[in-house]
């Protein structure tokens, strides 16, 4: 289907039989869609395919936001079957600047891993499997991208379980190294914050693919979430459920659970804790009532807010028992676990393929981790690697989102002697917890200063009101923040890559 936009901008003309008038735009029918519009846009919106993907407005004379030089990285953090070096090409959804205050919008309403492609004369969308409608919408850019959230929401659902205010986590505290002593003496020593949440992150389980607590907690996970719950948060877990470690018991005892690579053996499906890890088919009943064995486990545990996390590993391109479209089986796999644990446990997802989680999870992260580093050396050639600057710009750029699900931008530290940022860029990414509505925390109350304490109980028992006043410009209770410069920062790295 091709469409023409007038050189004013402002009205369709072509296949417009085959669409129909919504609120904020038109539809139209699955299938390939081309707009041509001739009207010099300069930059793009690239909306990448998961939690981890480079996602945002870069120019178009400059080379595509992806991630550079770094196969296996890519593998991880981004769709890497429909990775195109010389292309601008987002997941789902593009958008280009008009460069008068509109945007032209072509945003996919389905999954089948759709596409869109952007020229400096075209905007592309086509799709790997049967899709579903397309939304075109041009217009202010608030506009077009609310019009654009409200589709799916109605076409895909909407999050079920109570949000989260605060939460506090234990793995920018002790990542791995964690046990059921230090994580219980961390939890008591939360004393009375406003904690909503209380996560015990990697580092319980027996080996990633076996969810089994390790020998570290001896009392078992029904102890820990208990004294969670007697504290009045809700406990919190984290589990990565669609993908083994190849020494897991899962990989070893049941090598036929594993998705296969085309090319032979089991698919190599990412890249963490120094090796690769497997996929499982999760279209295979063995393995679906492996999952809900966990899932059941897990909340008669009492946990009531999960974090999945590496969940793209389920919608990779490889050979399962059956062939389905990847996005309805990550999908399909998703909405298993919550028939499981039921509408009131609350999912966040990490790593995940953002339009198929529509609809399925309450909150969402929504760039990279964190990190103590403002950036790490390689991490402007990769948007998806850790460090406060990719994560705050990730964020920025998927506030939109937020009407779709919470908006997880991660951890904000207050820990001022071992962090390798500084106080104006600490206080940066406290203001886009704030804007999201979303703050969170892993430090260790017995770690911090008073006045570090202090910061921190003001920063939970805060709840701002919030004005967008720009695409990277907000008010916090009246007071101006302006996100720009460090998303100039962002641009001004990647320069060399043109």
């Amino acid at each position: 289907m091709i469409l023409e936009l007038d050189p004013d901008g402002r009205t369709l003309s072509g296949d417009l039989d085959e669409g129909r008038s919504v609120a904020g735009g038109m539809l139209f029918p699955p299938g390939d869609v081309t707009i041509r519009h001739g009207l010099g846009a300069t930059l793009f919106h690239r909306q990448g395919w998961t939690s981890w993907s480079p996602t945002g407005w870069s120019p178009l004379d400059e080379s595509p936001m992806r991630i550079h030089g770094d196969p296996r990285r890519t593998i991880t953090a981004d769709d890497a079957a429909l990775d195109q070096p010389d292309h601008h090409e987002g997941s789902g959804l593009g958008a280009l600047d008009l460069g008068d205050g509109r945007v032209l919008l072509l945003g996919a309403l389905g999954l089948g891993s759709p596409r869109v492609r952007a020229t400096d004369t075209e905007l592309t969308g086509r799709s790997d499997a049967d899709g579903d409608e397309w939304f075109v919408a041009i217009g202010p850019e608030d506009t077009v991208f609310s019009a654009y959230a409200e589709l799916l929401r109605e076409r895909l659902g909407r999050p079920t379980a109570p949000r989260v205010s605060t939460l506090w986590c234990s793995w920018y505290s002790f990542f791995e190294d964690v046990d059921e002593r230090r994580f219980l003496e961390a939890v008591t020593d939360l004393g009375d914050l406003p904690f909503d949440v209380v996560q015990l992150d990697d580092g319980w389980e027996r080996m990633v693919g076996d969810w089994v607590p390790n020998a570290g907690f001896p009392s078992g996970m029904a102890e820990v979430a208990a004294r969670v719950h007697a504290r009045g948060s809700r406990p919190g877990l984290w589990l990565a459920p669609f993908i083994c470690l190849p020494g897991s018991v899962v990989a070893t005892e049941h090598p036929d659970w594993l998705v296969q690579d085309p090319a032979g053996g089991p698919l190599e499906a990412g890249w963490n804790w120094d090796t690769h890890y497997h996929a499982l088919d999760t279209t295979l009943p063995a393995v679906q009532e492996h999952l809900d064995e966990v899932f059941r486990r897990v909340a008669d545990w009492g946990f009531r807010y999960l974090k999945l996390d590496f969940l793209s590993a389920a919608a990779m391109v490889g050979v399962r028992s059956e062939d389905i479209p990847r996005e309805r089986v990550y999908r399909d796999a998703v909405q298993r676990i919550r028939a499981v644990v039921g509408p009131d446990v609350y999912l966040l997802g990490c790593g995940a393929p953002v339009l198929p989680s529509v609809g399925v999870f309450d909150g969402l992260r929504v760039g990279p981790d964190t990190a103590a580093e403002w950036f790490l050396p390689g991490s402007v050639e990769d948007p998806s690697y850790e460090g406060g600057l990719n994560a705050l710009s990730a964020a920025v750029e998927r506030m939109w989102m937020s009407s779709l699900f919470q908006v997880d931008p991660d951890v904000v530290s207050f820990r001022s002697g071992d962090a390798a940022t500084t106080p104006a860029q600490r206080a940066l990414i406290r203001d886009v917890a704030s804007v999201a509505g979303f703050r969170s925390t892993s430090d260790p109350v017995a770690w911090l200063a008073d006045d570090e304490r202090d910061g921190l109980e003001a920063f939970l028992r805060s709840a701002p009101s919030v004005r967008r006043t720009g695409r990277y410009r907000y008010e916090l209770d009246g007071r101006a923040v302006d996100f720009g410069p460090v998303m100039q920062e962002v641009r001004r790295g990647r320069e060399h890559l043109a």
